[in-house]
């Protein structure tokens, strides 16, 4: 039994919002946290080779920051859910599937739209995504990839194990702007960075070997 006094154990996740009133339609939760993510950085800055003379020490914008992660599905520690015993996994994974898709109400849309003679259809906003890792790590994403291996199936063939491969590109208010519910988000993901780097621990020169700085 577990007791009282252990801790809670935080589930990573991704939250699906509206884009325009910013309301949770759904929160995908893993049911395994990932053992690793993978987080890789592009810079933005004004020093390129040939640049004026001053500028590398200029960054322009927030980096393009991508993330990796991998997660693990089994339905077997769900068989007390009447619904995954009926289902497996597949009512799970058609949950991030629907992600990489438009909504089929867009879809109809603009089928109707272009048989009516209209030149140029605009799709409509995706939902907002934003990757719960941790109460201090929230990011606004956009998905990239998305992989899926099923390893195993029940008789009527429903993934019961299941593997996914997520990667994901943060927003920043270079995508975003600073208004609205994504640029909102991306500020405070931005705060929340220059908070936690501001509880670091700091060295000392002399950790370094270095008695004075030129």
């Amino acid at each position: 039994m577990t007791s009282p006094l252990s801790p809670r154990l935080l589930r990573a996740g991704l939250v699906v919002l509206d884009p325009d009133s910013g309301r949770s339609r759904r929160v995908i939760t893993l049911q395994y946290n990932p053992d690793s993510l993978t987080r890789g950085f592009q810079l933005k800055t004004a020093g390129a080779e040939g640049g004026a003379r001053g500028e590398a020490l200029r960054i322009t914008g927030p980096p393009v920051q991508t993330l990796t992660l991998e997660a693990d599905l089994d339905a077997a520690d769900q068989l007390t859910d009447p619904e995954a015993v009926e289902l497996g996994l597949t009512a799970q994974l058609a949950a991030l599937e629907s992600l990489a898709y438009p909504s089929l109400a867009a879809v109809q849309d603009a089928a109707a739209l272009l048989a009516a003679g209209t030149l140029e259809v605009v799709p409509p906003p995706a939902p907002l995504v934003l990757l719960a890792f941790g109460r201090r790590r929230l990011w606004p994403v956009r998905i990239t990839e998305l992989t899926i291996t099923e390893e195993a199936f029940d008789p009527m063939l429903n993934p019961i194990r299941a593997k996914i491969r997520l990667g994901l590109r943060v927003l920043t208010v270079n995508d975003v702007g600073t208004d609205g519910r994504a640029g909102g988000l991306a500020m405070a993901a931005h705060q929340q960075l220059e908070q936690l780097a501001g509880r670091a621990r700091g060295g000392r020169l002399a950790d370094l070997g270095i008695d004075r700085l030129p």
